[in-house]
C-alpha cells in the first residue's frame, strides 16, 4: 500500500489520470483524443471551459476551480479533491460501492463553493489556535467554527452552505483517505434549523418600484421601437462605406472637388457640443463619403502645421469653406432622425449626432433595451434569456413564444416555450441585429469572441445610466437610480398580470396582450403577491378601467344603442344626455366630454345583475337569466346567478337594496345551520362577503 501523505488511513478510492468529469456529456472538442479533461491528480486547478457546456451568462472564471491559498497544503489539497470527487459523481462506480450519498449533480460552481468553505476553516483554525489540519479536530471544533462564522455577520443563507458542506464531508468520511472528525455534529438538525435560516415561505423578492419600471419600460420600448431604425440604418450605412472604401489615397483631390460640386452633399461634423463655437468636421468620416479608408484622413490633417503641404492646406480650406456656408449635417450616416418632444417644450431630433464613435454606444443601448423588455415582460429568468439563440421566435400552440433551455433546477437542460406578445417579438429581432455571436442574441456587440458573456445586472444600470444621461435629447424621462436585479422584474410582471391585467403601460403596449401570455407562463403563486409600493398605481390604474367602461357606455348612447334596462340604467342615460347637451352649449369636444365624464357623478356598479327585481317571471332586459329556467312562482335572485361577480352588465342602483338585504339574511341562515355540510357553508361565506360588498358600493350612492 502506497500512501502519499503520512495521515492516510488508506490510498484515494481515484486515480490521478482518472477524469473528474464522468456520466456527463462532454463538448465535442473535448471528446477529441488529446484534448483536455481535468483528472483527479491535477492539484493545481480544474478548468472546465471546453468541457462541459456553460451557461451563457456564466463567465469563464466561474467554470474554473483553483486549489489555491489555504488547499495549497498537501493535506488540504487531496481532501479538497477527493470531496469533490464525491459531490461532482455521485453516480460513480467507485462512489457508489462506498455506500457515499450526497445528493443532486452539481456544476462546477459548486465545487468553487466547496473550495471557498475549506478555506474558511482552515482560516478559521489559523485564527483561534486549533490545529492546523481536520486530523486533529472534532465535532466540537466544526460547531464552534460554525458559531464564529455567523457571529461574523455572515447571512444565515450563507451559514448554511457551509454547514450543507460540513454535514457531507461527515458524510463521506468513511470513504476519504484522510481524517476528518467522525460524525455529524449537528444529528437530527436540519441545516436551516443550525444556520437559523426562517423556513417562511413568504417571497423575499423585491418587485421593481414602480417609479423606476414605468419610465424604464418606457425608455427600453422608445429605443426599441422608435429610435432602433436611425441606429440601424446608420450602421448599415456605415459598413457600406466601409467596403466600398479605397484603401489608397490616390486621386482623393479630384473625388474632393467632384464630391463638393454636388450641392446635396454635406459636410459631416460632429454633434454640437456647449462648448463649440463653431462645426467641428468630422475627418474620419468625410474620408469615407469620399470613398477612402479612414486612414486615408491623414490627407485632411493639422498635426504639424508648419510643415503641412500646400495640398492638405487646400483640402481642408475647401472643406471650411462649404462648413461656412452651411453645407455640414451631423446626421451624415442616417438623415434625418426621428422627432421628439422634450420636457423643455422644444421638439427636435432624439440625437444630437450619429458617427461611428456614437454608434458602438448606440447598439449597446440597443442590447440593453432589448433585454430590458425581455425580462421584464416576459417571466423568464436571466439564465434564460442569455441562452436565447438566434431565431428564437417560433409558434406554440399557435401563439408566438421564445424558445430557449431552461436551467435552475434541472441538469439535463430541457427545451422550453415562453409566451409573448407582439412589442417582444420586435426587441428580439433588434437585440439579433446587433449581436456579433454567431448564435446567441445577447452577446457582447464590439467583439466576435464565443465565450463573450454579458451580465444582466450589468446591462440593467448601464441602460438607465445611459437613458439618463442622454434626456436632454430624447425627452425620455429620468429613471430613478434604485436597486434592480433582473430576479426582480419576473416577481413583478407575475404581480401586475394578477392584479392589474386590464390597464395598459405608458408606452402604448397593451398590458392585458402581455397579462394572457405571461400568465401563461410557469411562476410561482407568491411572485403574484401584492406589493405596497404598487398599491397606489394599482388604485389608479382600476379607475381608469372603470372610466373607459363609463366612456364605452356613454358612446354607444350617443350612438343610439340601448344600454340597459330599468331604473337605474334610465338615470344613467338622463346623466348622459346632460353631459351631451353641456358639451354643446360649450362647443366643446371629446375631450370636454371626458372631463364631464369624469366629474359627474354617475353610480354604475358592474356586477352580475342587469336591474334584477324581485319578480324573475319576467327578466325583460336580464341579460344574466337570458336561457335560464326560472321555476314557476319563483320570487327573489335566483341562487348562483344573482351574484354581482359574474356579470359585467349591471347597474346596481339603490332599489336593489331590498333584494341584497335578503339575499344576505339567506346566507347568514346557511352559515349558522349546522346541518349543513362544511362545504356549503363555506360557499355560503364567500357568497355573504360578496353580497356585503355590493350593499357597501350601493348604499354610498346619492
Amino acid at each position: 500500500m502506497i500512501l502519499n501523505l503520512p495521515q492516510q488511513r488508506h490510498p484515494s478510492l481515484f486515480r490521478d489520470d482518472e477524469s473528474v468529469v464522468q456520466g456527463r456529456s462532454l463538448l465535442p472538442a473535448a471528446r477529441e483524443p488529446g484534448a483536455y479533461v481535468p483528472r483527479f491528480g491535477d492539484s493545481g486547478f480544474w478548468d472546465f471551459n471546453g468541457v462541459l457546456k456553460r451557461p451563457a451568462n456564466v463567465a469563464a472564471s466561474s467554470w474554473r476551480v483553483y486549489f489555491s491559498i489555504e488547499l495549497e497544503d498537501p493535506y488540504w489539497n487531496l481532501l479538497a479533491r477527493e470531496f469533490m470527487m464525491f459531490t461532482f459523481n455521485p453516480r460513480h462506480p467507485v462512489v457508489l460501492k462506498s455506500g457515499v450519498v450526497l445528493g443532486g449533480m452539481g456544476d462546477p460552481r459548486t465545487l468553487q463553493h466547496i473550495a471557498s468553505h475549506l478555506r474558511a476553516m482552515a482560516r478559521w483554525a489559523r485564527k483561534h489556535g486549533r490545529p492546523a489540519r481536520p486530523d486533529g479536530w472534532d465535532l466540537v471544533d466544526l460547531r464552534e467554527h460554525i458559531v464564529d462564522f455567523a457571529a461574523d455577520g455572515n447571512s444565515p443563507a450563507t451559514v448554511r452552505g457551509h454547514v450543507i458542506t460540513i454535514k457531507n464531508l461527515a458524510a463521506a468520511e468513511p470513504a476519504l483517505s484522510l481524517p476528518w472528525p467522525a460524525g455529524d455534529p449537528w444529528p437530527g438538525q436540519s441545516t436551516r434549523a443550525v444556520a437559523k435560516l426562517s423556513a417562511s415561505r413568504a417571497l423575499s423578492t423585491p418587485a421593481v418600484p414602480p417609479a423606476t419600471w414605468f419610465p424604464l419600460i418606457r425608455a427600453a420600448w422608445a429605443y426599441i421601437h422608435d429610435f432602433a431604425p436611425d441606429i440601424l440604418r446608420a450602421e448599415q450605412r456605415l459598413r457600406e462605406l466601409e467596403d466600398a472604401a479605397c484603401p489608397s489615397r490616390v486621386g482623393i483631390d479630384a473625388r474632393l472637388e467632384e464630391w463638393l460640386a454636388d450641392p446635396l452633399n454635406k459636410v459631416p461634423v460632429h454633434p454640437l457640443s456647449a462648448d463649440d463655437e463653431a462645426p467641428r468636421v468630422n475627418w474620419h468620416l468625410l474620408t469615407l463619403h469620399l470613398g477612402y479608408e479612414k486612414r486615408a484622413r491623414t490627407a485632411f490633417s493639422e498635426r504639424n502645421a508648419s510643415r503641412a503641404s500646400l495640398l492638405t492646406e487646400r483640402r481642408r480650406r475647401l472643406v471650411l469653406a462649404a462648413v461656412a456656408e452651411g453645407r455640414f449635417t451631423p446626421h451624415a450616416l442616417t438623415g434625418e432622425l426621428v422627432q421628439v418632444a422634450r420636457s423643455d417644450g422644444s421638439t427636435g431630433p432624439w440625437h444630437p449626432g450619429i458617427g461611428p464613435r456614437q454608434l458602438n454606444d448606440l447598439k449597446t443601448a440597443l442590447r440593453d433595451a432589448a433585454f430590458v423588455l425581455v425580462v421584464g415582460l416576459s417571466m423568464m429568468r436571466d439564465s434564460e434569456i442569455h441562452e436565447i439563440l438566434r431565431d428564437p421566435v417560433v409558434e406554440h400552440y399557435s401563439t408566438p413564444a421564445i424558445a430557449s433551455t431552461k436551467i435552475k433546477g434541472t441538469t439535463s437542460r430541457p427545451g422550453k416555450h415562453w409566451w409573448i406578445a407582439e412589442p417582444l417579438v420586435e426587441a428580439l429581432e433588434v437585440a439579433e441585429a446587433v449581436s456579433l455571436h454567431p448564435k446567441r442574441v445577447f452577446a457582447p456587440v464590439h467583439t466576435t469572441r464565443q465565450d463573450g458573456t454579458v451580465k444582466g445586472v450589468k446591462m440593467l444600470a448601464a441602460f438607465v445610466e445611459f437613458v439618463n444621461k442622454s434626456r436632454t435629447w430624447t425627452g425620455l424621462d429620468e429613471i430613478p437610480t434604485t436597486y434592480i436585479r433582473p430576479h426582480m422584474f419576473r416577481r413583478t410582471m407575475a404581480m401586475l398580470t394578477d392584479q392589474f391585467p386590464n390597464s395598459e403601460i405608458a408606452t402604448g403596449i397593451q398590458l392585458k396582450h402581455l397579462a394572457r401570455r405571461a400568465l401563461a407562463n410557469a411562476t410561482t403563486r407568491s411572485y403574484a403577491a401584492s406589493d405596497s409600493d404598487w398599491a397606489k398605481y394599482l388604485e389608479d390604474a382600476l379607475d381608469n378601467v372603470k372610466f373607459r367602461k363609463i366612456k364605452d357606455l356613454y358612446g354607444r348612447h350617443a350612438a343610439g344603442e340601448e344600454i340597459g334596462f330599468g331604473p337605474g340604467a334610465e338615470r344613467v342615460k338622463d346623466a348622459f344626455d346632460q353631459i351631451e347637451a353641456t358639451v354643446k352649449a360649450l362647443n366643446g369636444d371629446a375631450r370636454t366630454a371626458d372631463t364631464l365624464l369624469r366629474t359627474t357623478r354617475i353610480h354604475i356598479r358592474f356586477g352580475m345583475l342587469n336591474n334584477c327585481t324581485a319578480d324573475h317571471t319576467n327578466p325583460v332586459g336580464a341579460v344574466c337569466l337570458e336561457n335560464a329556467i326560472v321555476p314557476e312562482g319563483h320570487v327573489g335572485p335566483l341562487d348562483e346567478r344573482c351574484r354581482p361577480d359574474r356579470c359585467a352588465n349591471s347597474m346596481i342602483g339603490p332599489e336593489h337594496l331590498p333584494i341584497y338585504d335578503s339575499h344576505q339574511r339567506t346566507q347568514l341562515q346557511l352559515i349558522n345551520n349546522p346541518s349543513l355540510p362544511a362545504c356549503r357553508r363555506d360557499l355560503a361565506e364567500r357568497e355573504l362577503e360578496i353580497t356585503r360588498n355590493v350593499l357597501k358600493m350601493a348604499g354610498g350612492a346619492q
